[in-house]
């Protein structure tokens, strides 16, 4: 894995080739990432691993056509032969009127900010063996956990570099350390099986492998005994596990390329109200130690923290450059892209702020409501906005969490969803997409 400094000449040097064989503008990204982990089942390791690789991705554009190619090898053979490759796929493209880089008045030039993404510690094999062995110990040590799926814990850096021939490059580099554990509760046919996990880019922010066991083993335990309630409306509150979903069905309707291609049902409500006043929904790729803080997008367009939606407005699009062309907008600062393939627009560290009321207020806010920790299927349709998924959880009663249920399917609309929806004060940040408990007031709960 090459140094950020290194990584960004290579990444330059390859644009400059491009452009110097004939292409009229170029982009090059590089990808490195070298990762350690260790499962354990029982007390006893399962599995060692440890992978290294990087990758080095080239865009050429000949006119309004463009294509993309990548190479693991990195040698200038290799590298010459990858513009060979690019530009002749390149010439042979369909020509696309959208295409093109980001303009450059849009570009992360200057100083990056500093978003302490990456630490340099790096536990060896016994001591990742050991995080892994606390974790199942302290699942295992729950009563009535009466197996173990396994534990792991893992550490891993990665270095991401940019070029383009509008005139910028950068490089930076990031850190993950994480900690798991899966177990299953009760015996025969009653067995029910959950997890926990907790990653963070500091292993000095990793939450404690006890902590992590414990919460895998009482949530294995909680579910044993699931019951069917009776079918019909209910309030519906998701727990922090699953109301980060939500935001990802509207990321994925507020996405420049389903905007354009007409197939997201929010497609014409730009700038109406599509949740409750008091409803904030931010992207902020500038969170230190975020999970998804970047310092440039995919295209190398600046980015910043932006409130998608604002006292329930949706309020914009979020769109890399050939979106943004389509739909008449500049590019937001979205660009997600791997080595080898265009740019689509993704949020980074994306998340519903925290609302006035507590989470026990919002579970004793009805006489009886169903409490979703596990969503099951994917039945949820973006161009329509239908909703129907399978799902497990609680009962509520009174404030109380009561019986375990399982084998149900909550139904809806999208619009209604989003309409009517309340968070909770709970907000944490654990992964990119993060929202507190969400209570929406109203779903269909059926029988699977």
């Amino acid at each position: 894995m090459l140094a950020p400094d290194q990584a960004r000449d290579i990444a330059q040097s390859l644009v400059e080739r491009g452009i110097a064989a004939g292409a009229g503008a170029a982009d090059a990204l590089y990808i490195a990432d070298a990762s350690s982990s260790v499962q354990v089942r029982m007390g006893e390791i399962e599995a060692v691993g440890r992978s290294e690789g990087q990758e080095i991705g080239l865009r050429l554009f000949v006119g309004q056509r463009s294509a993309t190619a990548a190479s693991s090898d990195l040698s200038d053979e290799a590298l010459g032969a990858l513009v060979e490759r690019c530009l002749a796929m390149a010439e042979q493209a369909p020509e696309d009127p959208f295409a093109g880089l980001a303009p450059s008045d849009l570009l992360a030039l200057g100083e990056p900010p500093l978003l302490d993404t990456f630490d340099d510690a790096e536990p060896d094999p016994a001591e990742l063996r050991a995080l892994a062995l606390e974790t199942e110990r302290a699942a295992l040590a729950i009563p009535r956990v009466a197996n173990s799926g396994g534990a792991g814990a893992s550490a891993s850096a990665s270095v991401v570099a940019l070029a383009t021939s509008g005139g910028f490059s950068g490089a930076y580099r990031k850190s993950s350390y994480g900690c798991s554990a899966s177990v299953v509760a009760g015996e025969g046919s009653a067995m029910q099986r959950d997890y926990a996990w907790h990653s963070a880019r500091h292993l000095e922010d990793l939450e404690a492998a006890a902590d992590i066991g414990r919460r895998a083993g009482e949530r294995a335990v909680g579910r044993l005994d699931p019951a069917s309630p009776k079918p019909g409306r209910y309030p519906v509150l998701f727990d922090q596990r699953v109301s980060s979903s939500l935001l990802g069905h509207l990321a994925g309707a507020i996405s420049g390329s389903s905007v354009a291609r007409k197939t997201s049902f929010l497609r014409d409500r730009l700038g109406e109200r599509i949740f409750a006043p008091g409803v904030f929904i931010v992207d902020d790729p500038l969170r230190p130690r975020g999970a998804r803080s970047r310092p440039f997008d995919g295209e190398g367009v600046r980015v910043s923290r932006q409130a998608l939606v604002d006292e329930g407005m949706l309020t914009g699009w979020i769109a890399e450059s050939a979106s943004a062309r389509q739909l008449g907008i500049a590019p937001t600062g979205h660009a997600s892209r791997g080595a080898g393939g265009a740019p689509s627009a993704s949020p980074s560290n994306f998340y519903m702020e925290a609302g006035a009321r507590s989470r026990q207020e919002l579970l004793a806010a009805y006489p009886e409501a169903v409490l979703i920790i596990e969503l099951i299927g994917q039945g949820v349709n973006g161009v329509t906005g239908d909703y129907s998924r399978g799902a497990a959880g609680f009962m509520v009663r009174a404030g109380e969490i009561a019986e375990p249920v399982a084998g149900i399917t909550i139904a809806s609309h999208l619009v209604d969803m989003f309409a009517s929806l309340e968070p909770a004060s709970d907000l944490e940040f654990r992964s990119g997409v993060d929202a507190p408990t969400i209570l929406v007031p109203e779903m269909t709960v059926a029988s699977a």
